[in-house]
């Protein structure tokens, strides 16, 4: 499939015409300059086009080793990796210095360049249209991101680059054989595995993820906060079809206090809920602080099976008595993941990327775990023979049956007499038992407790009195 890569020095509208061409807000977008950081990829569509678009982080003049001089090497290397470039200029602001030194890199690539003036609505654009000839790159094309003006034009101008990629897509498109359907929650090339890669800044989440990859795909360094976007990558994870997600730093919201870094957070999320994996990621040096304690807890109300992983095992000198300690901290701050799975990593030497994986297939697996319903009210029976439910006011209760209603998470329904006297205490000795007894350490539980007859429809209705006719027959 044709990939464009949209570049351009910083705030001239890419991420706009990003959300545009892909039909959803994906990047985030904001006033101030330089708010994309990483590359995010998305399946556009444009008219009767299809092809992968790549938002890119803005071109700065900037060689060392600092943050923008680190995303425009990421940015080159797009450039170097894409089919084709839309280079964006502002109309409104003309052409810049910069916009120069990004046509003379694009020239250089010697890959097909389209040139668009953005902002080009009304006649505020027209002298940085005229000034956009002066680049080189032929006839720009008048764009309004915002407005979704002059999209007929660029869907004209790529047409016949998406068409040259055409038989290529024919040729890699991925069929799957209908053997892999018979466990329809295994991962397959079409539904591949979600997984969330969580935590506060400074973690290690893009390193970890660019360990996983095995190349530098996301921008890191010591700065904490880098990362602002949900950023989703799909690779084959040792077997498994993978689509994982980096997110932002979660810092206190009390702290949260820039609009940007609340989009940033939002919509991290977002990408816990869309996720079937979350693994909180924990730096080894302060692991279990308190924002790490609200982010598990969080993961595990949306439902989500929870791996948590334990960063920057490397610079542990007394590995056997700190895993000790956070082992007992784990089971002592979130009792409602009790048995999850705790893996110690290093993101930036690769060990125990293994561990984890293996982890989260098994994580993946219970949380997709289905109990037939007879050995559930056989368990049920062992259960209220061995502790009977209290009798509240002397109101004695009853369980009489249970069932599986759904998976991902498990839930379960227990009929009983007065579901509303049950305590909660013995609701949790209820869904502690189902996780010990049949294997389903760590992932969330819901039971829910319904009182006979609640779904019969013919329960409170009068009884049909006969009618006068037959009294006297």
């Amino acid at each position: 499939m044709f990939t464009l890569a949209i570049v351009g020095r910083p705030n001239v509208g890419k991420s706009t015409l990003f959300n545009r061409l892909v039909g959803k807000r994906l990047a985030l977008v904001d006033d101030q300059p330089g708010v994309t950081r990483d590359l995010r990829e998305g399946d556009a569509r444009l008219g009767d086009l299809r092809f992968t678009v790549v938002d890119t982080a803005g071109l700065e003049d900037a060689t060392d080793d600092s943050l923008p001089a680190r995303m425009r090497r990421l940015t080159e290397r797009a450039i170097a990796q894409a089919d084709g470039a839309l280079f964006l200029i502002d109309a409104r602001a003309g052409v810049t210095p910069v916009d120069r030194d990004v046509a003379d890199l694009l020239r250089r690539g010697g890959k097909p360049v389209l040139l668009g003036a953005n902002k080009a609505e009304g006649q505020a654009g027209e002298a940085g249209l005229l000034e956009a000839f002066e680049l080189g790159l032929g006839e720009p094309l008048r764009l309004s991101a915002e407005h979704g003006e002059g999209m007929a034009e660029l869907a004209v101008a790529l047409h016949d680059h998406v068409d040259a990629h055409a038989p290529e897509e024919a040729e890699t498109e991925v069929i799957v054989a209908e053997g892999d359907a018979v466990e329809d929650w295994r991962p397959t090339a079409k539904r591949p595995l979600r997984i969330a890669v969580v935590g506060r800044p400074n973690a290690g989440k893009s390193t970890l993820i660019n360990a996983i990859l095995g190349e530098d795909r996301l921008l890191t360094g010591p700065e904490a906060g880098i990362t602002r976007d949900a950023i989703a990558l799909t690779l084959d994870w040792n077997g498994t079809p993978t689509r994982i997600f980096d997110t932002a730093g979660m810092r206190k919201k009390a702290k949260v206090q820039g609009k940007l870094e609340k989009l940033s957070v939002s919509d991290g999320l977002r990408a816990v809920k869309f996720a079937e994996v979350v693994v909180v990621l924990l730096d080894a040096a302060i692991p279990f602080e308190q924002q790490d304690l609200r982010i598990a807890d969080l993961a595990a109300r949306e439902g989500r099976a929870v791996v948590v992983g334990v960063n920057k095992w490397d610079l542990e000198s007394d590995r056997q008595a700190k895993l000790a300690e956070l082992k007992e901290a784990f089971e002592r701050l979130l009792p409602q993941l009790r048995g999850a799975p705790l893996v110690t990593v290093s993101a930036t030497t690769g060990r125990g990327l293994d561990r984890l994986h293996a982890a989260i297939g098994k994580a993946h697996e219970v949380w997709n775990r289905r109990v037939p319903t007879a050995a559930l009210n056989r368990w049920l029976a062992g259960m209220v023979e061995a502790h009977p439910p209290p009798a509240p006011q002397g109101r004695r209760i009853k369980l009489r049956y249970m069932t599986q209603a759904k998976t991902r998470p498990p839930g379960f329904v227990a009929m009983c007499s007065h579901p509303d006297a049950v305590p909660d205490a013995y609701r949790r000795y209820m869904v502690n038992g189902l996780r010990v007894d049949f294997d389903m350490p760590g992932t969330p539980i819901r039971l829910h407790l319904r009182g006979q007859g609640q779904d019969n429809p013919f329960k409170g209705r009068k009884k049909a009195q006969p009618s006068k006719l037959r009294k006297h027959l």
